[in-house]
């Protein structure tokens, strides 16, 4: 009876134990199961991850591409300087990246420079102890969530720091500010990027003291850095532009484009013309590393995997020496009108010759005076950012303009040069007394500038009843008339040329309500005294004329070339072609007339002409004179009812006269003598006679 008891008794137990064991079994079995099918089905994309983990690429910046002048001499290189680098591990924290730092300061003295108070307090609290210590310090709602939750750590570390920078008095010693300051440098880095500690004067003794103590000092490494350079020293610095630096990094204004098409925040860029214009051919290719890292995130082995490419060459039109001819010419003109009392509110000077067949841009130059301290600083971006009511050298533009409208002919251009008297308005006439000629021909009054012919032209193309001291009635679209004319030269536009910042003329009000003050403004439209152009765009508008008839894309970069591994200038892959962005519609015998007046300008007999101290050169010389009365804007004062009254004076020309090579435009604005002109024809001259000077030895 026992016997029977006791298997009665164990065999439940024996069949709870097998099923345990089948139910343990069978779930094995699925996991197995599982296990299978993941790494059948999914097996290729987790090691993928992995490997991605894993193995990580990082880039590395490559020098930018040089830039050379039209003699193939160098305006813009690299220097390469010794450097410091540190490169950020992946989660290396604060504590360790403090420790780093101050070891390097055993070896390395860093430039002393301005720390700011977030940067005092991320090192003050790097240190895990000073940390710990102001969070105590901390009020509770500082601390913890209205639920008695920690605060995130980021939001711990935010109340930390900004009461290190409200409530402590921190006076780092000489020691503790060269550790905050390489310690700034190692926090700003992303993790495996590499930034620089020091690349500038890096001393022997510095490499080879830090080069002993790498393997104390993890992330640092001995490595070259590049800076830009001027070996042409500071010919057309302005037009150049700059180069961020590494603290700088991206410009804010396009960070979001640039960060998208492969940059890093700190990279250098091109943050203004000619770097900024050609940013994307100067600044090459990144190098590309495999950085493979252990589960401590340790780095294990660094792989090169593309060297990367430098930045391609730049090969400008300008020749730097005659570039440096004319910004000599320019300044010292500008100060012998200054010594003799001219410049009294000039605002500054400027020139520029351009190939009229090509559109190529020869020199371009320019200052800007400070009429209240006497300030002079280079400018010569103003070619294309200033606009100026230019006077006279519009002429050109005027006759060629009733040419095409037919009001007159090449064959009759004989008008009458009356003075216009207009009631309650000065008399409107030329430089000249009024009824020293009757009668007129367009060339005539190219070569002593008429102001009263360019007028009767205006009268006549808006076909206006005037009769002396009467209000007179033109048709309504006498503007968009005569601008249309001013337009197929490319006045009052962008010309296109390859460089960020150009801006449009400016046009003078065509809405006003008096009709007389309206039509009285086209009449001084037509001998250049009412809209303001660029000089850029007087250049170009000289060099369409000078060249029959083609307005040509003014342009500074001439072709790109590679740059080969040993870093000098390999294959063209870009060479510029001549743009002709529309042809003005006149015919050559329209033409003629105003090259015609033009030429005898400057070498005609008339004891009027305009232009004759350029008679005599070689080779001749055509061109054209003008002078603009303007007020002296003072924005100390913009609402001065009596502004001071000045007078700009420019000059447009072409060389040689029946095959031009070079046309130059010189604006000398605001000034206070009529004898300005001296000046304006005295930088022309020294233009011409450098250019071929200088051409007839390249």
């Amino acid at each position: 009876m026992r016997r029977s008891k006791t298997k009665s008794k164990k065999s439940p137990l024996r069949f709870r134990l097998n099923l345990l064991l089948f139910i343990a079994f069978l779930l094995l079995a699925i996991l197995v199961a599982q296990l299978g099918y993941l790494q059948i089905v999914y097996g290729d994309k987790f090691e993928a991850e992995i490997e991605s983990t894993d193995k990580t690429v990082v880039s590395g910046n490559v020098p930018r591409g040089m830039i050379y002048d039209s003699q193939g001499r160098t305006l813009v290189g690299n220097q390469a300087e010794n450097a410091i680098t540190y490169t950020k591990s992946i989660s290396v924290s604060s504590g360790e990246m403090l420790v780093t730092a101050q070891k390097l300061t055993n070896y390395l003295t860093v430039p002393d420079s301005k720390l700011q108070k977030q940067d005092v307090a991320d090192y003050y609290l790097a240190n895990s102890d000073h940390y710990k210590a102001i969070l105590k310090k901390l009020p509770r709602a500082q601390r913890y969530t209205a639920t008695g939750d920690n605060l995130p750590e980021s939001k711990l570390y935010h109340n930390a720091s900004k009461y290190v920078i409200d409530q402590m008095k921190l006076d780092l010693t000489a020691k503790q500010k060269q550790v905050a300051i390489i310690y700034s440098k190692m926090a700003s880095a992303f993790q495996l990027s590499t930034v620089y500690l020091k690349d500038d004067q890096v001393t022997q003794t510095e490499i080879a003291e830090i080069g002993e103590h790498l393997s104390e000092l993890p992330g640092v490494g001995v490595g070259t850095n590049w800076t830009r350079s001027y070996p042409n020293g500071n010919t057309i610095s302005s037009i150049l532009g700059n180069v961020t630096t590494e603290k700088q990094g991206l410009p804010a204004d396009t960070l979001k484009e640039m960060l998208a098409t492969g940059y890093s925040r700190n990279d250098r860029v091109g943050n203004s013309y000619l770097e900024k214009q050609y940013e994307s051919i100067l600044r090459g290719t990144k190098s590309q590393k495999q950085v493979t890292v252990n589960n401590n995130n340790q780095v294990l082995k660094e792989v090169t995997e593309y060297a990367g490419t430098k930045g391609s060459n730049l090969n400008l039109t300008i020749d730097s020496n005659y570039q440096t001819k004319v910004e000599q010419a320019l300044q010292s003109n500008f100060m012998a009108a200054k010594r003799a009392g001219a410049t009294g509110y000039s605002d500054g000077a400027y020139a520029v010759a351009i190939n009229p067949k090509t559109g190529a841009i020869l020199a371009m130059a320019g200052l800007q005076n400070n009429p209240k301290t006497g300030k002079i600083t280079d400018d010569a971006l103003g070619v294309i950012n200033r606009t100026f009511v230019m006077g006279s050298v519009v002429k050109p533009a005027t006759v060629l303009g009733a040419l095409m409208s037919g009001v007159i002919t090449p064959n009759n251009t004989t008008l009458p040069d009356d003075a216009i008297y207009l009631p309650g308005t000065p008399i409107k006439k030329s430089w000249y007394p009024a009824g020293t000629f009757s009668t007129m021909t367009a060339q005539r009054a190219l070569e002593i500038s008429s102001n009263t012919y360019m007028m009767h032209l205006a009268l006549l193309e808006g076909h206006a009843t005037y009769r002396p001291k009467s209000y007179i009635k033109m048709d309504n679209d006498i503007f968009s008339k005569m601008r249309g004319n001013f337009e197929q030269f490319g006045l009052g536009y962008k010309t296109g040329i390859d460089l960020p910042g150009e801006v449009n003329g400016f046009l003078g009000s065509t809405t006003n309500e008096y009709d007389q003050v309206k039509y009285g403004s086209a009449l001084d439209l037509s001998f250049g005294n009412y809209d303001a152009y660029t000089m850029i765009q007087v250049a170009q508008y000289v060099s369409t004329v000078a060249n029959g008839g083609y307005r040509m894309e003014p342009y500074l970069v001439n072709s790109i070339q590679k740059t080969t591994e040993s870093g000098k200038k390999g294959d063209v892959i870009y060479q510029h072609q001549p743009v002709v962005l529309n042809q003005v519609a006149f015919t050559s015998a329209q033409l003629n007339v105003v090259k015609t007046g033009m030429y005898n300008a400057v070498n005609g007999t008339d004891s009027y002409g305009t232009a004759h101290a350029l008679k005599g050169l070689d080779p001749k010389v055509a061109g054209k004179t003008g002078t603009a009365q303007s007020f002296y804007y003072d924005q100390d004062n913009p609402n001065n009812p009596n502004p001071p009254e000045t007078t700009s004076h420019s000059f447009i020309g072409y060389a040689p006269a029946d095959n031009p090579k070079i046309a130059i435009a010189v604006m000398f604005p605001n000034f206070t003598k009529s004898s300005a002109s001296t000046y304006t024809m005295n930088l022309a001259k020294q233009m011409f006679t450098d250019y071929f000077k200088i051409e007839g030895k390249d």
